[in-house]
This record gives structure tokens, C-alpha cells and sequence, in this order.
């Protein structure tokens, strides 16, 4: 067997799992974020809701933050040090 080859049959070490979850986890709260601001009268349009800092310039970050540690969970390599 080759020594790079990785025996449990998975693709990825357990702390890439592990930092994939948190990045789905910080998307999902993103997208929470971004959620509401409906009306219960269509003719009444708050702009101060809709157009707020969280939904505009927060969420969006989040999301992007997110997006960043999952493909940090799949280029993240473990050191050759630390392999056993």
C-alpha cells in the first residue's frame, strides 16, 4: 500500500469533516440573516427593513466567510509531521 494512500476509505481526515460542517453551519446562519422584511401589506414598503445593514452588508459577508472555510476544509492538508 502506498504511504499517502489513506486506509479508512474516506477522502478527507476527520478535521476536514469537522471544518466543512462549520462552514455550512456560518452559511446557513448567513442565509437566516438574510431572511425576512416581508410585508403584511403589499402597499406598505419599509425601506428601513429591507434595505437594513443586516440584510445588505452582514449577510452577504457571512455567506462569503462561509463559502471561504469550506474550501478551506477541502484544500487543508494535514501535515506530514503529524500523520501517523
Amino acid at each position: 500500500m502506498k504511504e499517502n494512500e489513506n486506509k479508512n476509505g474516506f477522502l478527507f481526515e476527520a478535521i476536514n469533516y469537522k471544518i466543512l460542517l462549520i462552514g455550512l453551519v456560518v452559511i446557513a446562519l448567513g442565509f437566516i440573516l438574510m431572511s425576512g422584511g416581508g410585508s403584511e401589506d403589499p402597499n406598505v414598503f419599509k425601506e428601513h427593513e429591507l434595505f437594513s445593514f443586516r440584510r445588505i452588508r452582514l449577510a452577504p459577508t457571512v455567506v462569503l466567510a462561509g463559502f471561504g472555510v469550506v474550501i478551506f476544509s477541502i484544500f487543508k492538508t494535514q501535515s506530514p509531521k503529524l500523520k501517523k
